[in-house]
């Protein structure tokens, strides 16, 4: 149990990428792990807004990661986009869900920026956990309606009222934790 506990609280310590310093203009700072999403970038279809993978992850086989493909600033963090942007990555990767896990059974995070391992801003796609506690959220009636905190905290949303509602949950870290690895 211990040894799970430093490997959480070392993941979490050294997970910042805030400050990475990838630069899709020089090739050669795209080798780093953290700037591996921004590799994939560059590879999608130009044409594509948002691009889809399937997370490579030994440890979380039935996620899926939704990504722009633009290239933000350092860390790329999602509330720079704007927000039609931001719109459109909500809308994409909600369809996204509903194709793999129904229309109702499926669930979206954002880890916050701090703990991120990628530096490339993604989402994460996967079977909602049953029996979450709500914290903090809101309801939105359309994927317009969900706002990213500008505080570098992280949200996770899901199907509400019969899927008629999205509920967003807000001001958590670490939010793929709701996600069945």
């Amino acid at each position: 149990m211990r040894c799970v506990l430093f490997f959480l609280l070392a993941a979490a310590l050294f997970a910042d990428v805030r400050q990475c310093g990838c630069d899709p203009a020089r090739p050669e700072t795209l080798r780093a792990r953290e700037c591996s999403l921004c590799n994939e970038a560059d590879k999608a279809d130009p044409k594509a807004d948002v691009f889809f993978l399937k997370d490579i992850n030994p440890r979380k086989p039935n996620r899926w990661l939704a990504l722009p493909r633009v290239h933000g600033a350092a860390g790329h963090p999602l509330h720079s986009l704007p927000r039609v942007m931001q719109t459109k990555l909500w809308q994409e990767a909600i369809a996204k869900a509903k194709e793999v896990w129904g229309p109702e059974a499926w669930g979206i995070a954002y880890n916050g920026e701090v703990h991120r391992t990628q530096c490339h801003g993604h989402v994460h796609i996967g079977k909602l956990l049953a029996g979450l506690a709500p914290g903090k959220f809101y309801d939105a009636a359309s994927p317009a309606g969900i706002r990213i905190p500008a505080d570098g905290t992280g949200i996770w949303f899901h199907p509400v009222a019969g899927g008629k509602k999205i509920r967003v949950h807000f001001g958590e870290g670490i939010t793929e934790t709701a996600l069945l690895r």
